[in-house]
């Protein structure tokens, strides 16, 4: 690599789209230059890139131009999508980011439309659409359920099911849930929260709790699937690492006519017993000849989260390595 400083312009022909496409206060370019190592400047429409990499500055240019042509259906472009860009177009630089980002899943409002958002979430919606079940596997923060509940959000609303179902195992209560206060919907809430939130993320709260009521969505723990079969419905099994084989067995059984599944879970983040087997780590093994099925996995480059806090996690990390694990 070079030691002398390489200039290259890139000029934009749309002033109010580049404004855009540099953020506020050029909070776009910051992280871009921030990632790259290459120093960004722009005047106008232009956009003066400074480094000793050729291939960075190549990097960065084809992102810049990626994302402005984005920027002209008046898309919002915030600075994880920034982010975003950058570290698929960094795995792939031939990886097309606007068919990635303009594949709708579910329009929240004019304003606010849920897209795939890594080259993997984009594999998901796609196994989703060619398959009856899917299996979203990987680690926290990737988008596993919000995307599954947004996706049946979207067959509900085109009357695709008439029923949203959406179930995850109460391990930290053992399944066992008399010995906790309160009605059935008190006693289940602390474990099925995240799939409320994503709910009320996508839906009036009034719309929700009017569903909930009339049974068009139930959301309800995993125990309560036995001896069912649901027909016409959307169903969503969250967390199912948490699950044995018998219980990974009992649920996908339980799906009739007309009927799609998603199966998410994180096989790092287990809470059953020691003794006990995950019924995701086995069913991969027992469906991997089976048609009709797809499994999706999901890797740490997929986590969507504020760039800050990504910057936090490695903060953190760093301390770590560096004084080791502190005790309580």
């Amino acid at each position: 690599m070079s030691t002398e400083n390489i200039d290259r312009r890139l000029e934009f022909q749309d002033s109010r789209q580049a404004q855009r496409l540099f953020g506020p206060h050029n909070a776009h370019l910051r992280l871009l230059a921030a990632m790259s190592g290459i120093a960004l400047d722009n005047h106008g429409t232009v956009v003066t890139m400074r480094g000793q990499d050729p291939e960075a500055m190549d990097q960065v240019a084809n992102c810049l131009v990626q994302l402005y042509g984005l920027l002209h259906n008046d898309q919002p472009l915030f600075v994880q999508d920034v982010e975003h860009a950058w570290r698929i177009l960094c795995r792939d630089p031939k990886a097309d980011i606007k068919n990635i980002f303009k594949d709708v899943i579910y329009a929240v409002s004019p304003r606010r439309i849920i897209t795939p958002r890594t080259v993997s979430q984009r594999a998901y919606l796609q196994a989703f659409r060619e398959n009856d079940l899917v299996f979203g596997i990987g680690p926290a923060g990737t988008g596993k359920t919000y995307l599954a509940v947004a996706m049946a959000v979207a067959a509900l609303t085109k009357k695709e099911v008439k029923r949203l179902v959406l179930t995850r195992p109460a391990v930290e209560a053992g399944e066992k849930l008399g010995f906790l206060p309160g009605d059935l919907a008190e006693k289940v809430n602390p474990y099925l929260r995240p799939l409320y939130d994503a709910l009320h993320d996508m839906l009036d709260f009034r719309k929700v709790q009017e569903m909930l009521e009339t049974g068009v969505i139930e959301i309800a723990p995993l125990a309560f699937m036995r001896g069912r079969t649901l027909n016409d419905a959307f169903i969503i099994l969250d967390e199912a690492q948490n699950t044995t084989p018998e219980q990974m067995k009992m649920f996908l059984t339980r799906f009739g006519f007309g009927s799609r599944v998603v199966v998410t879970g994180d096989i790092t983040q287990i809470d059953l017993p020691t003794h006990a087997k995950s019924g995701l780590i086995q069913v991969e093994a027992v469906l991997s000849s089976v048609s009709g099925l797809r499994f999706i996995h999901f890797h740490e480059e997929d986590v969507i989260r504020h760039p800050l806090v990504g910057r936090i996690v490695h903060a953190y990390e760093r301390y770590t390595q560096q004084n080791g694990p502190q005790k309580a």
